[in-house]
């Protein structure tokens, strides 16, 4: 297609309110109500103007083929060990979604398949926890992308429904007690009680199995801030309680441990750990001991232990690493009788290393050979006992597979991968560093045919710098099929993630939040001066919290790039708490009901940032009807600000879906998107995708 673009008409009208002494413009807030007639019709013929230049992108097909080809290859999880079964997922290839199998005497057989209860894939096995005894296990499901799970407890030995369902929950930890007669959960009240805040106002549960949950007990929650999130834990002999109660987004975490050998499990007598109350801390209870992984006084993470007992008498068992964040621990059994050891993952500079310490001093004992540089997932050890510890590795080029690490041979050997195998051949990783514009040093995952700047290629960067989420090597098929037709793909490790600790998330949060911007904005003049890519030949991409990166830079420098895709991304940041999670992340970003926060807010916010006349590039937004974290409204907003100010050929362009998330999607859906959004950044860098140019 040529020429400028005609766009659908959007609602619009000349709104200006002023908060805190600030005039605020929102023309374009009739399209927040999704079933407006108005809305209903501008999404339609948004829906036509995707699919028509859709339409036109050479390579789509392609793209699609090779996206498959490395994705749909099956995939496996690391199991969860439980009287001596062995629980985990996997996924076969051309099937669109894992299936929760268990595994007995080395005989494998499935215990939940998503798409036998929903052949169109609209199902999702959000979470499952199997009871002490390995005889029954809960499972968590939710249609529609929404994330809003329902529980039922499953017969391991039959598969047969025990109990459920239960509803109001979102992927909540489960907390079985011994016997398998009961467990603690995390579950929202009934949304009457508190109408426009149907998702929050948590409480932590007892359950009986079999019983109405109407009638489960209360133990955690009442009073609080009705934002908080919690996360519940039993020691393996059932004596010990955890509690971790989070506010939003909040760095700090409040730690509450019970002994229910005390006062049984309905009432358990909590007593506060004393913490930091910015410090984030997770706690379990393994063999008698309280372990503590905190970053009080800790930026990168320490370990810390005590009796149970008296757990504010506690000595620091591994110390913060200057250069290292600390991930996970788990507790395994050492090669000598008595002897108990600590497993324990670290990331350097966003690469993983798994070691293993003395559990009495924490001296380092071992440490686990791994395939490459790249990410491990949770660690999982049998709580009755053993030297073995199960955990995922992925990098960049390897699809996840299950490593196990046997202190007692000190050896570490695959258990388990994915059944196919895809051709990832051809392309080269490099870890670069570059200084951003406040002489910072910030690395970057490089993808590339050759692993150096051989010749400029049209090149794609992705960053997220938020809410201390690191970007961590992973299988990148979206970079992989982007470096098989010849370009560039670079993933920006940005201030606000967790890539180097807690200081680095609050030097990109709230106030700060401009040195995420900047962050991106350097790579971006990095890739250019050091020859990857040509002027004109670099494009973003980004989702969500990435989505906003993405498109703070595009409304700062939109002559930097020559297309951005925003994927679910949070665009309006004056308004962001009055939608979808937005309430539970002002930790994050700042209120708009502070006059200074609204002033840094309003600031970056990329709706507001949107300028008549400038020559912005194409710009691709993606949104899930089904999506409860993000609002839609942020996209279709922006784009029809963008769709009337832009004096650039574009396009601006709105993909929708419908039965769809935020979160997990299935492997056919994955591709439709990844397709789209590479064919649409290949057509206007220039990138040849129905070409194999290694």
């Amino acid at each position: 297609m040529t020429g400028l673009p005609v766009y659908p008409t959007a609602p619009r009208r000349e709104l200006v309110e002023e908060l805190h002494g600030l005039r605020i413009a929102d023309p374009y807030r009739e399209l927040e109500d999704a079933a407006a007639p108005a809305t209903v019709a501008w999404c339609r013929a948004q829906e036509e103007l995707f699919r028509a230049h859709r339409a036109g992108w050479p390579g789509l097909a392609d793209l699609h083929r090779t996206l498959t080809g490395l994705l749909d290859t099956g995939s496996v999880s690391a199991p969860v060990t439980c009287g001596g079964l062995r629980f985990h997922t996997r996924g076969r290839p051309g099937a669109d979604r894992p299936a929760l199998v268990v595994t007995e005497d080395g005989a494998e057989r499935t215990l939940l398949d998503p798409l036998a209860l929903d052949p169109s894939g609209g199902t999702v096995l959000d979470a499952w926890a199997p009871s002490r005894e390995g005889a029954r296990i809960a499972v968590q499901t939710s249609t529609g992308g929404t994330e809003d799970s329902v529980l039922h407890v499953l017969d391991v030995a039959t598969g047969a429904v025990l109990d459920g369902p239960v509803d109001r929950l979102r992927r909540s930890a489960i907390a079985w007690l011994p016997g398998g007669g009961a467990f603690y959960y995390v579950r929202r009240l009934p949304p009457e009680l508190h109408p426009g805040e149907e998702r929050y106002h948590r409480r932590v549960w007892l359950h009986r199995v079999g019983t109405d949950p109407a009638e489960d007990v209360p133990v955690f929650g009442e009073g609080r801030d009705p934002r908080q999130f919690y996360a519940v834990s039993v020691s393996e002999d059932g004596r010990w309680l955890i509690v971790t109660a989070t506010a939003g987004a909040s760095p700090g975490t409040e730690v509450r441990l019970a002994d229910l050998a005390a006062t049984g499990p309905e009432r358990p007598d909590f007593s506060t750990l004393r913490l930091a109350a910015d410090a984030r801390t997770t706690a379990t209870v393994r063999r008698g001991r309280l372990y503590l992984l905190t970053r009080d006084g800790a930026p990168r993470g320490r370990i810390e232990t005590a009796d149970p007992a008296r757990p504010d008498d506690r000595t620091v068992l591994l110390p913060e690493d200057p250069e290292a964040v600390l991930e996970d621990l788990a507790v395994l059994d050492g090669p000598e009788p008595g002897r108990t050891l600590l497993a324990v993952t670290r990331t350097r500079h966003g690469v993983a290393e798994v070691t293993l310490h003395d559990a009495a001093d924490g001296t380092r004992y071992d440490r686990a050979a791994l395939p490459g540089a790249g990410a491990v997932g949770p660690l999982r050890t049998d709580p009755d006992g053993g030297t073995r510890v199960w955990f995922g590795y992925t990098d960049h080029v390897t699809p996840n597979q299950v490593l196990c690490h046997d202190a007692a041979t000190g050896t570490t050997a695959l258990w388990a991968a994915p059944e196919g195998a895809p051709d990832t051949g051809g392309a080269q990783v490099r870890l670069l560093v570059y200084p951003s514009h406040d002489g910072t040093p910030v690395r970057m995952f490089v993808v590339s045919p050759t692993g150096r700047p051989d010749r400029p290629r049209p090149t794609v960067l992705s960053g997220y710098g938020g809410f201390g989420a690191s970007v961590l090597p992973g299988f990148a098929v979206q970079a992989l099929a982007w470096v098989r037709a010849g370009g560039v793909y670079a993933f920006a490790c940005l201030r606000g993630g967790g890539e180097e600790g807690e200081q680095w998330h609050r030097a990109g949060r709230r106030e700060l939040k401009h040195n995420t911007f900047d962050d991106l904005d350097a790579a971006a003049a990095h890739l250019t001066a050091e020859g990857w890519t040509p002027p004109g030949g670099l494009a973003l991409i980004g989702s969500s919290n990435g989505g906003l990166t993405v498109a703070a830079a595009l409304t700062r420098r939109p002559d930097r790039y020559a297309a951005v895709v925003a994927v679910a991304p949070l665009l309006d940041m004056v308004r962001y708490e009055l939608s979808g999670m937005g309430p539970s992340w002002s930790q994050e970003y700042g209120t708009a009901a502070d006059p200074e926060q609204l002033a840094v807010l309003h600031g970056y916010s990329p709706y507001h940032r949107v300028r008549d006349g400038v020559r912005y590039p194409a710009v691709l937004f993606g949104v899930a009807d089904g999506d409860t974290r993000v609002d839609p409204l942020h996209a279709r907003k922006t784009a029809a600000a963008l769709q009337a100010a832009s004096s650039g050929p574009g396009p601006v362009l709105l993909r929708q879906e419908y039965g769809l998330g935020h979160g997990e999607r299935g492997i056919g859906a994955t591709v439709d998107l990844l397709a789209d959004s590479l064919a649409f950044l290949a057509a206007h860098t220039g990138l040849p995708v129905d070409q194999q140019a290694y």
